[in-house]
């Protein structure tokens, strides 16, 4: 089951998502009763979590629905359903009070750009954080910064969405508390430099690989959120295009740290709450590895499997900017 978020006219809604349509879930639950006579217990809802594992109070319903949608002939179908191009998709969370996100989780991606990979049991996940400003919607934009436009690169990762409080758990356990799964395209300004004439200071070259990461509409989300139920996260091909040509192309099942053990991690010292998002590293085949860099014009899929297609068309933000003045 895949939930999504989304704007049609001044409404923000939820629906079941199915790749090209998605399905209103007041509109459908309404056409449930008018079929069978029951009413499900599906009250407004604004919360993607409230349909979720581990304890959204309205999770039985909400596969009980998608369940009897899946039965409907195409016709059925198509009278509770919007194509996608009439919506605006939204991020498919309501906004995470944390963002974080994983460095060198593929050791192929570390390679690709002359680093040494590490064993696991030799070294821990590298978190970092984003600000909830770099966060961008399927379709949506993403700017190539006015004060640094040459070095932008792509990243498509997993994200995992976090369903319950969670502190101190095991690996074993880790699994337990997550809602669904997304898409997240992690994109990075590879060669930021703040002041480059400045005196170098010790903590400069940490500091300048976290500058690129920050940029306004640096961490498109999306396009839905996979439930958690019977999903292995560690067998899900992963890929991304630009314009159409494959850049990357892997499995999850090459993470040097798997879900669970990221999770158990970052709870060991962080309290993790539900809407928390953590995107779990990015495997080979980044734009820095070749020199090759996003310029405006360009598009971005980032795709994984079950879960869907984030597209993100590129461009300057002067052309950006020009075209809201424009508008006004």
């Amino acid at each position: 089951m895949r939930l999504c978020l989304f704007l049609l006219e001044e409404d923000n809604l939820i629906g079941f998502y199915d790749d090209q349509v998605v399905y209103p879930i007041d509109q459908a639950a309404q056409s449930y009763y008018d079929a069978t006579g029951f009413e499900l217990d599906l009250p407004d809802i604004t919360d993607p979590l409230e349909l979720l594992p581990p304890n959204g109070v309205f999770r039985e319903s909400a596969k009980l629905l998608w369940e009897w949608i899946q039965s409907l002939e195409p016709e059925a179908k198509a009278d509770i359903s919007l194509q996608t191009d009439e919506v605006d998709l939204l991020i498919p969370i309501t906004l995470p009070s944390k963002i974080l996100l994983l460095a060198g989780n593929y050791a192929e991606h570390i390679t690709e750009q002359g680093g040494l990979a590490a064993e696991r049991d030799e070294t821990f996940p590298y978190v970092f954080m984003k600000p909830s400003s770099t966060l961008n919607t399927h379709l949506a934009p993403v700017l190539i910064p006015l004060v640094s436009p040459d070095h932008v690169d792509w990243e498509c990762e997993l994200g995992v969405v976090i369903g319950e409080v969670c502190k101190g758990v095991s690996e074993e356990e880790a699994l337990d508390y997550v809602a669904g799964y997304t898409v997240v395209n992690d994109i990075t300004d590879r060669k930021y430099r703040p002041n480059p004439g400045r005196k170098t200071r010790e903590r400069d070259k940490h500091f300048d690989w976290l500058h690129g990461k920050w940029h306004d509409t640096f961490l498109p989300v999306g396009p839905c959120i996979l439930s958690a139920e019977d999903v292995d996260p560690q067998n899900l091909q992963i890929s991304l295009r630009v314009n159409g040509e494959t850049k990357q192309d892997s499995s999850t099942s090459k993470m040097v740290f798997p879900v669970a053990s990221i999770i158990s991690f970052i709870s060991q010292f962080i309290t993790l709450e539900p809407g928390d998002l953590i995107a779990t590293g990015t495997p080979s085949g980044v734009g820095n590895a070749t020199g090759t860099y996003l310029k405006s014009g360009d598009e971005v899929e980032a795709e994984i499997e079950g879960i869907g297609v984030l597209i993100s068309p590129i461009i300057h933000e002067s052309e950006w900017l020009e075209a809201i003045e424009s508008e006004e």
